[in-house]
């Protein structure tokens, strides 16, 4: 019975999102799962997960697609450097700092 009630109460919230917005919530997600385990080979899982946010919020749309490829292997040097790579701009750094991660050193 609670399988099927919160089937329904799925259906009635997805329902009423944006398809554009439920596809980039789910595209973040996948490619949360791909970053995270990056970042936090450097830093503990607190900084690491906001430093993952913070690198997501700026990464672009085709970014965030090419990171969500990697889902369910580990991330390859390729992979690494474009989360560097994004991890070193100003907007990604700039969030770094608000949320008290430690900046990336170019």
């Amino acid at each position: 019975m609670r399988v099927v009630v919160l089937a329904l109460m799925s259906g009635l919230v997805l329902a009423g999102c944006d398809p554009a917005e439920l596809v980039d919530s789910t595209l973040k997600r996948t490619a949360h799962s791909v970053v995270f385990p990056v970042v936090n080979i450097d830093m503990p899982a607190e900084p690491a997960r906001l430093a993952t946010k913070c690198i997501l919020e700026a990464a672009s749309q085709e970014e965030l697609q090419l990171l969500a490829r990697d889902v369910g292997v580990e991330a390859g040097t390729a992979t690494k450097a474009t989360i560097r790579q994004i991890a070193v701009r100003p907007a990604a750094q700039a969030c770094f700092a608000a949320s008290g991660v430690p900046p990336v050193v170019g």
